[in-house]
């Protein structure tokens, strides 16, 4: 019968007292007592398990490859014993392949090796393809051997891991028992592939900026601190790498990107990681329309060339990437979803209509401040299909250049899609005189606001230098990704999410 190893509770025992994990053990002593090596420095591998799978998906049932010889090599996952001959699988990145022994026909070495070889081990062997009479491709052994004896149990097979928490502290195990998940990683890998392609196809350059800062900015947010003990001084993870890209463009680069790890001392929920993937552009001579156009694109080819076509099905409900998509104002969205016109309250006015969704509030915030907090009251959960909001007010957008036309407002936009905001975009402000007014601004807000962000004179400098009109667009990796391979939360798209040391 297949057999599996299991464990209490479905999850890897560690203490020696586990049964499963003495027997390995006594299982490796005794190859190294026979003089066989478990541990290899390399195996030739000759195919994939998923390559030899669809060269010879033409065999009919009970028909032998003839002449080829092919090694394949992965980790045993089940194990039917039969006496003289077992059926066994194998694991690779690709998938997996079934393995036949019949122990008479190998040599000594290998009946060594398959009696002392358990689940969860590697091994590699080799043999001709056939199918048996049930159907199923498989490789006839001629030779048999374990390249790696792994001396923890796996989890048990039906079940795999259940416990959420360990799925995320011990990724090696999701991967090794759940083929979704390992999908979930290769689609992310291909997610930024096509990014990448796209904005390389349109004559963008990738570029990196520091992850090591002596003075933070880009974003409202509080960052991580550090100290360099050889220049004794105090450093700051890169929240954004906003600055440092409008220096480049300052400096003659009119198309480049960063794909790049952003660090944000915040909180941590379904959307929200410490350590994040953000992706910047900044182009010369564009603004903020131009992005939008851009970014509507850039989002539906990634959706195409991924899933194979522009809808998407996301906690039951289908997602839309086809372009145009809608677009609407802060202020007209907060009409739509909230039926609150803040352009006729005044400021008394609209902190009454903001307290009756947030009565801990003791003190008005700006303007600007309370018609953004009744946006996310109202709007954001409601946007569901791909939509620009655009034109934010000033006093939350210290970087960004003043709208065209109407007061107070400036020429910025942010995407959301399924209730959450998937990026930020500016018309770029580059006139220094104002800039440096802006930031003075943040500067003396951070007595009561530590998001807000600092002076930075060099900043400053660049821009005085002069920067053409630009346009700079922030995308949310984690979120898009998200959406486009299904997955709830944010934990499930990062590799090794943010835990806490037990």
């Amino acid at each position: 019968m297949e057999t599996t190893e299991e464990n209490t509770n479905s999850k890897v025992a560690t203490g020696r007292e586990n049964p499963l994990r003495a027997e390995k053990r006594r299982k490796l002593e005794s190859l190294k007592e026979l003089g066989f090596n478990p541990f290899p420095h390399e195996f030739d591998k000759s195919i994939s398990n998923q390559a030899l799978r669809e060269k010879f998906s033409h065999l009919e049932e009970g028909e032998q490859a003839e002449g080829e010889i092919f090694t394949l090599a992965g980790r045993l996952m089940t194990k039917r014993d039969m006496g003289k001959a077992a059926f066994f699988t194998i694991q690779d990145q690709s998938g997996v392949f079934q393995g036949y022994i019949r122990i008479k026909e190998v040599d000594e070495a290998s009946q060594v090796f398959f009696k002392h070889v358990d689940i969860g081990d590697f091994i590699g062997f080799s043999g001709f393809v056939f199918k048996t009479r049930k159907g199923e491709l498989s490789l006839h052994c001629k030779d048999f051997q374990i390249i790696s004896k792994s001396l923890e149990p796996l989890p048990e097979k039906y079940h795999g891991i259940t416990d959420t928490e360990l799925k995320y502290r011990q990724r090696y195990l999701d991967l090794v028992m759940d083929p979704k998940s390992r999908k979930v990683f290769e689609m992310r890998s291909k997610i930024i592939r096509e990014i990448r392609s796209f904005l390389d196809n349109r004559g963008f350059l990738e570029v990196e900026t520091p992850i090591l800062q002596p003075i933070y900015g880009g974003a409202s947010a509080s960052p991580f601190v550090t100290h360099h003990n050889a220049l004794d001084m105090q450093l700051f993870m890169k929240i954004s790498p906003e600055l440092y890209l409008k220096r480049l463009i300052v400096g003659g680069f009119e198309k480049v990107y960063d794909l790049n790890k952003n660090f944000r001392n915040e909180g941590i929920d379904r959307s929200h990681n410490p350590e994040f993937t953000m992706l910047e552009w900044y182009e010369a001579y564009t603004d903020y329309k131009y992005q939008m156009k851009q970014f509507e694109e850039l989002c539906a080819h990634v959706c195409k060339e991924v899933t194979g076509g522009l809808k998407v099905t996301y906690e039951g409900k289908e997602v839309d990437f086809t372009t145009p998509w809608k677009r609407i104002t802060m202020i007209d969205a907060i009409k739509e979803y909230g039926q609150i016109d803040v352009t006729a309250l005044s400021d008394d006015e609209l902190f009454e209509k903001l307290k009756s969704f947030d009565d801990s509030l003791d003190k008005a915030p700006l303007r600007g401040e309370m018609i953004a907090e009744l946006f996310e009251h109202t709007a954001e959960h409601h946007l569901w299909n791909p939509t620009f909001v655009l034109d934010h007010p000033v006093e939350i957008s210290p970087l960004t250049k003043n709208h065209r036309t109407e007061k107070g407002m400036v020429e910025r936009f942010e995407p959301f899609i399924c209730g959450m905001e998937l990026g930020n975009a500016y018309t770029e402000l580059n006139d220094p005189v104002e800039q440096r007014e802006r930031l003075q601004e943040q500067e003396a807000k951070r007595v009561v606001d530590d998001e807000a962000q600092p002076m930075d004179e060099d900043f400053i400098r660049a821009i005085e230098v002069g920067m053409p009109p630009t346009g700079g667009v922030g995308l949310g990796i984690e979120r898009l990704v998200m959406v486009l391979t299904g997955c709830h939360s944010i934990r499930d798209i990062i590799l090794f999410p943010t835990m806490k040391v037990k």
